[in-house]
């Protein structure tokens, strides 16, 4: 059964990117937003002038924040940030059909559980097919339409080759990968090492020491996709080395640039306070933390991320301690 009519959850910008990149591909989309305001300003202007300013949105998108009529879709997206995930998925899970397939495009671990959002859907939305979407993405330039390549990760071969067909277009490329847990976790993970990232450049470390970081944060989110069931092998692709080289590299990541305030000294709290958009890492720190702890594996660059953020750590005693560990093998 062809999948024409497509839903997405989550007026923020990445959802917002998403509905254009679905209509672009030639979907029939239905954007919903939590807030009425939010919804009927996009209808009234053609543009999401709250999440993603100066990017025009098809008319032929509709906007809506009726949650049944965002679920009567052949297919739906899920973009709302990953902390509010399993409310909004109970919330949906009366309106939804059985056979409607779910794609997880949130990138988080659920802060006090520990769950990935496949997890978190699966106890929500029981039963519903599943993939996830994820890779080195930034919104306003997938509004735009610049080439962009991403990770469309599901158990169900069949399932993905079809929402390939759903959502793919010239400048909007989905890779298929049989391995969603390794594509939600370098998705989570990268956020949390994109914040530490921030902080080595607002620290004005150098360059050196971003790249050495990149890398060996690469070796954590293997270390995690190991131990929770993903390939290690999916992380040299789009949702592991592409996302995390790019998320720990512009000021456009909202995980860099709030690092990087942290860095140059500013309060954390007060970086959040004046941005309406969510740093999906500052939740998920704790729950990476957690995780490790949960599963016996070390994680020390996004241990210190948490330490700083949730436990009053300094930043630079907490860099003195990541720069006096032990020497060690590469890949142990």
């Amino acid at each position: 059964m062809a999948m024409q009519r497509v839903g997405v959850l989550g007026s923020g910008a990445w959802g917002t990117a998403l509905a254009i990149a679905a209509r672009r591909a030639g979907r029939d989309v239905t954007l919903w937003a939590r807030r009425r305001e939010i919804a009927e300003a996009i209808d009234g202007t053609g543009e999401n002038r709250s999440y993603l300013p100066g990017v025009a949105i098809d008319p032929a998108i509709r906007a809506t924040s009726d949650l049944a009529e965002a679920a009567a879709n052949d297919a739906l997206l899920l973009v709302v940030p990953a902390q509010h995930l399993r409310g909004i998925a109970q919330q949906l899970a009366p309106h939804l059909s059985d056979a409607c397939p779910v794609i997880i495009c949130a990138k988080g671990i659920e802060r006090g559980s520990g769950a990935l959002m496949s997890e978190v859907v699966e106890a929500s939305l029981p039963g519903r097919p599943q993939a996830v979407l994820s890779g080195p993405t930034f919104a306003a330039e997938v509004g735009a339409g610049l080439p962009t390549a991403v990770t469309l990760a599901s158990h169900d071969a069949d399932l993905g080759a079809r929402l390939l067909a759903v959502l793919g277009s010239r400048s909007f490329r989905p890779y298929l990968s049989g391995d969603p847990i390794g594509a939600e976790v370098g998705g989570a993970v990268k956020n949390v090492l994109a914040i530490a990232c921030g902080i080595i450049a607002g620290r004005k470390l150098g360059d050196n020491a971003r790249a050495a970081l990149i890398t060996r944060g690469l070796a954590e989110i293997a270390r995690l996709a190991r131990a929770k069931g993903g390939l290690a092998e999916t992380l040299m692709g789009l949702s592991g080395l592409g996302d995390l080289t790019l998320t720990c590299s512009a000021m456009q990541s909202r995980n860099f640039s709030f690092g990087v305030a942290l860095g140059e000294g500013q309060d954390a709290d007060s970086v959040l306070a004046k941005r309406s958009s969510v740093a999906e890492g500052v939740p998920s720190s704790a729950a990476v933390a957690a995780l490790a702890s949960a599963e016996g594996i070390e994680m020390p660059i996004s241990q210190a991320v948490d330490a700083v953020l949730n436990r009053g750590a300094d930043i630079d005693r907490t860099i003195e301690n990541l720069l006096s560990r032990p020497f060690t093998s590469e890949w142990s």
